[in-house]
């Protein structure tokens, strides 16, 4: 397997399950809080800050605020005038283009698949799941049952707000990938099962 696989995910539907155990299955890399540690020593930012600036992430309007609405519309403004949000997406979406170029791997989120558009080797994949079975999930993961909904709703919301906002698309639209999966159809294996299939086919 030669490809270099994104994976984008509602929240508590197995998305990162299912990348871990692609990776495994290929023996290649994966990335997901590895890749938030490796831009911050790369960078010199602390891994805190990049789990804040996605945490911002709750309303699209004040995010864009917060962010600088036209750090990247102007020509006149320079690296060092952009928001410190601004500047630690650009220092991950160096790095995750560095691991792209290094091989075959499984990045999960950080809008690998559109950093990554201009590459013919990568494969986006969306995982998304019903709502029970998302729920379950996340009150394995903690969450209390009581305020599981809300939980679901807000992480949804601030992964489609961080996304809209960087990547200039919109989060889970079928034509930013190129195979989506309802990972408890079959389960989380018959998905990677799934994955693996279709990458078979994959030139």
């Amino acid at each position: 397997m030669d490809k270099v696989i994104t994976i984008s995910r509602q929240y508590a539907s197995g998305g990162r399950e299912i990348g871990e155990k692609l990776a495994k299955a290929y023996g290649i890399p994966f990335y997901d809080r590895l890749l938030i540690s490796r831009a911050a020593k790369e960078s010199g930012f602390a891994e805190d800050a990049f789990d804040n600036a996605e945490m911002k992430a709750t309303n699209s309007l004040l995010y864009s605020i917060a962010m600088g609405m036209n750090a990247y519309g102007s020509p006149d403004i320079g690296y060092t005038q952009m928001s410190l949000d601004d500047r630690i997406y650009i220092a991950q979406s160096e790095v995750i283009r560095k691991v792209a170029d290094e091989g075959p791997c499984v990045i999960v989120g950080r809008c690998a698949d559109y950093i990554l558009r201009q590459r013919t080797d990568v494969v986006n994949i969306f995982i998304w799941a019903s709502t029970p079975f998302r729920i379950d999930r996340a009150i394995s993961y903690g969450v209390e049952s009581e305020k599981v909904e809300d939980v679901l709703n807000r992480m949804d919301k601030r992964r489609a707000n961080y996304y809209n906002y960087h990547a200039s698309e919109k989060w889970g639209r079928v034509t930013n990938y190129h195979l989506s999966i309802q990972s408890d159809y079959k389960g989380i294996d018959k998905s990677v099962e799934v994955i693996e299939k279709f990458l078979e086919t994959v030139d």
